[in-house]
Order: structure tokens, then C-alpha cells, then sequence
């Protein structure tokens, strides 16, 4: 599908235009994207749900907007997901928290920020795919015996996970996929069946060019 500006439709949360009207990079809180995550993708009755994700229901999450990507390793980072701890003085933690009361009303335990300008103009499938990637990396941590763990209150232990595959291409065109139950020979197979998500329902979540497919 070729790329064009989103429109401001109802369902796919947009980044406020203001934000690129600075020319220095600018931050501003999302809580549309997190209602938005929440209702469609954690959400039993999400248009695009997900179970994968059901642990992060009431996990501390907040949801920040970047005005920009950035360069890392050569590569352009339109998303990021990480947990919140402040490693600095006193002051430099004050200030910090500070700003996270500002934005969210409190200190998020996690926080995903997403490259608005990408977001302004990428399709609703892209959308969709970045917001899960950055979920998925938000894991429900596992106990000694490979189960879900839970705190005292009963509540899921989240932890930042990886990716499932980290491999080059020419090492898998040259030398295979490895173990027939490995990361990268799962991901293959995942990527030969048919998409959980149809484009209708996706379309249905967001709202905005894939709409025409109904």
C-alpha cells in the first residue's frame, strides 16, 4: 500500500501537530495511545486483541510522543519500550521525576515513546506492528520453573525482553535456520502462515486508509 498522511479519523490515535513546530526535539504525553492499546489490543473485546499482552492490564505503563526518530547504530529508532529508573544525583532524579508527574500525574514504572512524524504518516498495519513490537518487548517474567511470576499483591512481574530472533540474513541464506525449534525457525513459520490480524479488522481498530477495504 502506498504511503500517504494519515487522516484524523476516529479510532488510530494521532500525534498533535504542534509537535513539530519547534526546531528542537520536542516530548508530549500520549494518553490517547495508551486508551487506545488498552481498548483494542489488551481489551477481551479489542478489535485486534491480543492475549499475549493481557499482562500488562495495570502494569504502570505510560505512552510518550517524540517529535522525532533518532540514529542508533546506523539504523533510525521510531519506537522504544524500557522500564523507568532514574541512575543520578538527587537533583537530577528530582527534575526527572518531576517531569514524569508533569506529563503523566505520576512516575511511570514503564514507558514507551514513539516516533510521532512516523506515526503522522505510516499506514494503519504499520502502526499497528510498531505499538505491538514495543508491547511485546514489556515480557511477563517467568519464575525458576518456566511459569508466569506475580508480586505479593498478585499482580504480573513485567520485564524488558529481547527480540525472539537476532540473526543476519546472510547467515541464514548461506548456513539454514538452525534448530527446527529454535527463535528464527519458529519466526519463519509464523511468517509463512496468514496474519491473525486481517486487514478489515485492523482497519476497523484504527480507522483511517485502510478503511476502503470494507
Amino acid at each position: 500500500m502506498k504511503r500517504e498522511a494519515a487522516k484524523a479519523l476516529p479510532g488510530r490515535p494521532l500525534p498533535p501537530a504542534e509537535l513539530f513546530e519547534g526546531e528542537y526535539a520536542a516530548f508530549a504525553p500520549a494518553p490517547e495511545v495508551l486508551e487506545w492499546i488498552q481498548a483494542e489490543v489488551i481489551a477481551e473485546d479489542g478489535r485486534i486483541h491480543n492475549p499475549d499482552h493481557m499482562h500488562l492490564e495495570d502494569c504502570g505503563l505510560q505512552v510518550l510522543w517524540a517529535s522525532s526518530g533518532f540514529i542508533k547504530q546506523g539504523r533510525t529508532v521510531i519506537g522504544q519500550a524500557e522500564q523507568v529508573a532514574f541512575r543520578c544525583g538527587a537533583w537530577q532524579k528530582g527534575r526527572q521525576e518531576q517531569q514524569m508527574r508533569a506529563w503523566f500525574g505520576e512516575v511511570p514504572a514503564f514507558l514507551i515513546t514513539l516516533d510521532a512524524r512516523y506515526c503522522a504518516t505510516c499506514t494503519d498495519v504499520e502502526f499497528c506492528a510498531l505499538v505491538e513490537h514495543e508491547l511485546y518487548h514489556l515480557s511477563h517474567k517467568a519464575d525458576p520453573f518456566g511459569a508466569p511470576s506475580f508480586t505479593k499483591e498478585g499482580d504480573p512481574k513485567i520485564e524488558i525482553r529481547g527480540h525472539d530472533v537476532e540473526e543476519f540474513t546472510g547467515v541464514v541464506r548461506r548456513y539454514g535456520v538452525g534448530s527446527p525449534d529454535g527463535n528464527l525457525a519458529q519466526m519463519i513459520r509464523a511468517a509463512q502462515k496468514s496474519p491473525e490480524v486481517a486487514p478489515i479488522r485492523i482497519a476497523q481498530a484504527c480507522g483511517t486508509c485502510l478503511l476502503r477495504v470494507a
